[in-house]
């Protein structure tokens, strides 16, 4: 009898802390984020990871999602082997509502597909490859544009404004494809090869390379040898500067159009200096657009100065911020839920026209959970600073033709 009450009383003294335990946690609502944030793609990896941070410091203050504090369980896609188990441990060990990421396409390309696997929400905010929201998972969404987004924007450009300040028809323009080889790079160049179809632009010459090689100079003596009027560049960090230097270096001479990646980092210009200038890129919204068609963007420049006291290194974590955001508002609708058929009716019912987020971007996903409003801008190295040029309804200069 004594042993009983022995039991009854700890079990007494017990319950409150734990009860008081499970209510704390209650409070929380843990989203997984995956990201490479050490090795080969660290910086924009982390840069990514920032713009999401941000969007989550700011809903918490807000009160949070359906009463409950936003909590992300970091996870670090350093490789696509890594990518993998991480999101396996997000699912079975931390059992998450939602994990978000990645960044790095290859990464992604992983992640969703053990999310998928395993009916976990999976929404990437920005990784562009196609494959992502082409292969029919039904719990996998896109806030970002994809890689035929970026093309077709390219292609547009290149026949509608560059062929005819070169007084040439858009038939009559040659173009060359310089990408790195992974998910991202491959992925961009055929979209590419399909957008220039469209609008009978010229391919001379494809050059796949590594990123992580030490020497680009076979591939720029190749391109030279085809002597096209610009390159289409699909580069990383590294290898965009590797890219652009060893072109002064050899001379090559022909105008580059980055896409995204290592040509809209900051760090790219500084490593360069006046090498850079007139350089084209294409990409998620970045920091000199016209401000109408981007409400929001001043004041998340804000936050993350307040979060990290300095200024954002890249557009990739604006368009994290403003991904993490439509998260949140999806998780509001489900009461925190990250059940897949009540998350895809709340994520379905969003209709968000272009020009009413921080991205200058539309919400509204297909049926294959891809956002058709996230459309990439045009912008070009002017004076050392990455300005917006096309369209015009972001554009805060007009372009020039590169040298």
């Amino acid at each position: 009898m004594k042993k009983h009450f022995v039991v009854l009383a700890f079990a007494l003294l017990v319950a409150p802390a734990l009860l008081g335990t499970g209510s704390v946690l209650a409070k929380n609502l843990e989203i997984g984020a995956l990201y490479p944030r050490s090795g080969a793609l660290a910086l924009l990896g982390e840069e990514s990871w920032r713009g999401a941070e941000v969007a989550r410091l700011e809903i918490n203050k807000k009160g949070g999602v359906a009463g409950m504090q936003v909590v992300f369980v970091n996870a670090d896609g350093h490789d696509v082997a890594a990518a993998r188990s991480e999101a396996e441990r997000l699912v079975e060990q931390n059992k998450v509502a939602v994990i978000i990421g990645s960044y790095a396409s290859s990464r992604s390309m992983a992640a969703t597909e053990v999310a998928a696997r395993k009916n976990q929400i999976y929404f990437e905010l920005g990784a562009i490859a196609n494959a992502i929201t082409e292969r029919g998972y039904q719990t996998v969404y896109r806030t970002c544009a994809t890689a035929f987004n970026f093309s077709k924007s390219q292609a547009k450009f290149l026949a509608e404004w560059m062929a005819p300040q070169l007084n040439k028809k858009p038939s009559e323009l040659k173009v060359s494809v310089a990408h790195e080889d992974s998910d991202y790079g491959t992925s961009v160049a055929d979209s590419f090869k399909n957008a220039a179809k469209e609008y009978g632009i010229q391919i001379v010459s494809v050059e796949p390379y590594a990123a992580n090689t030490a020497d680009l100079s076979p591939v720029i003596f190749r391109l030279k040898k085809t002597a096209p009027d610009v390159i289409i560049a699909v580069s990383y960090a590294q290898d965009a500067i590797l890219l652009s230097r060893q072109a002064s270096e050899l001379r090559l001479g022909i105008p580059l159009f980055g896409t995204g990646g290592g040509h809209s980092l900051k760090s790219f210009q500084e490593a360069l200096g006046d090498k850079v200038e007139g350089v084209l890129n294409v990409d998620f919204t970045q920091y000199e657009v016209n401000s109408v068609f981007t409400p929001g963007l001043k004041e998340f420049v804000g936050l993350y100065k307040q979060a990290f006291n300095e200024e954002p290194k890249s557009g990739h974590s604006l368009a994290n911020y403003m991904g993490a955001k439509v998260l949140f508002d999806i998780l509001t609708k489900t009461g925190g839920s990250g059940e897949a058929g009540a998350f895809r009716k709340a994520a379905m019912s969003l209709d968000i026209p272009e020009g009413a987020t921080s991205t200058g971007w539309g919400v509204k996903f297909d049926e294959k959970g891809q956002n058709i409003r996230a459309n990439p801008l045009i912008m070009q190295w002017r004076s050392g600073k990455l300005v917006t040029v096309w369209p015009k309804a972001a554009a805060v200069v007009d372009p020039v033709l590169p040298k």
